[in-house]
């Protein structure tokens, strides 16, 4: 009985460092949203450069620290996958960027946000990574719905916008969603197969890579102010390196539910930072949806949310 009660302890402490890791991934993609409208709106940048930028400083980073570690007989076979799975993290970034161009932030960021925790869901579903119950629907419910209430207070921009608009708009949308689900799924293989540190390397270096091919039709640029540097430097850090690393490692130790489900603490940090440093006010049902969320996420503590290895 001890030792059962000892293993049960075992994998919830697991389940919370995992879940934490995930969260963490979610707070500075979180705070990245804040820079990147720095960004565009005081200094000019366009997504695609930033983007570039931010993945090539997280590859060059992650390769100091990981790249003696890269075993490439254990890669070669991997190497399709590894190619899809960063052209899938470069992509979905792309087209959300491109989604909010044609209808604003609103409709794109909802789909993108709240489509890939369903999507993967129903893979889990019929992978048998998931059971599904009454907790499971609640879990996912919540927190979808929390999501919506944070975001979906600001302006849809879509007023003007014709029906050819808005069919691009939220097509780009529903890409960003399906290429983030697919992300997420093959993220936990990879980590698993190669090991956190090695997966996130490869995965970036294809990612920018994948964003250099944005060069083609416009030019990415370093920056020459050092505020911009400084906030190039951050987004490849720890947007980019850290994050793409907590979110490598808890992939490969939760569930897709609990790993999509956890990285939407991504818009509520970045609606708080935007009260906090810009002035913007936020709304009750906003910090309802903030409430929600957390309370998803504790909902997710409580349940076996660990992959099945």
């Amino acid at each position: 009985m001890s030792n059962l009660q000892h293993r049960s302890n075992q994998a919830s402490s697991q389940s919370a460092i995992a879940l934490g890791a995930a969260c963490s991934a979610g707070f500075f993609w979180g705070t990245g949203a804040v820079v990147v409208n720095l960004l565009i709106a005081n200094h000019g940048f366009t997504p695609e450069n930033i983007s570039f930028w931010r993945f090539t400083v997280g590859a060059m980073v992650l390769l100091a620290v990981f790249g003696k570690r890269i075993n490439w007989q254990q890669l070669r076979p991997l190497v399709a996958t590894v190619l899809a799975a960063g052209t899938a993290m470069a992509g979905y970034v792309l087209f959300w960027f491109l989604g909010i161009a044609h209808i604003g932030a609103a409709i794109p960021t909802l789909i993108a946000l709240c489509l890939p925790p369903v999507l993967v869901t129903i893979f889990a579903l019929v992978r048998g990574q998931e059971t599904l119950n009454i907790q499971l629907v609640a879990v996912l419910a919540v927190a979808i719905t929390g999501t919506v209430l944070i975001v979906s207070r600001h302006k849809t921009g879509v007023g003007a916008t014709d029906q050819y608009e808005l069919f691009l708009g939220v097509s780009y949308a529903f890409g960003s969603a399906v290429l983030y689900a697919s992300f997420a799924l093959i993220s936990g293989r990879l980590s698993n197969r190669l090991g956190a540190g090695q997966a996130t390397t490869c995965l970036t270096i294809v990612a920018a890579l994948v964003m250099g091919l944005s060069s083609l039709y416009r030019p990415l640029y370093w920056p020459t102010g050092i505020p911009p540097q400084a906030w190039f430097l951050y987004l490849g850090i720890v947007t980019a390196a850290l994050a793409l690393l907590a979110f490598s490692w808890g992939a490969a130790r939760l569930t897709p539910t609990a790993l999509t489900v956890a990285t939407l603490i991504e818009p509520l940090t970045a609606v708080l930072l935007a009260a906090l440093f810009l002035g913007e006010q936020l709304g009750p049902f906003q910090w309802l949806g903030g409430f929600l969320l957390l309370l998803s996420i504790w909902g997710l503590r409580n349940r076996h949310t660990l992959q099945s290895q």
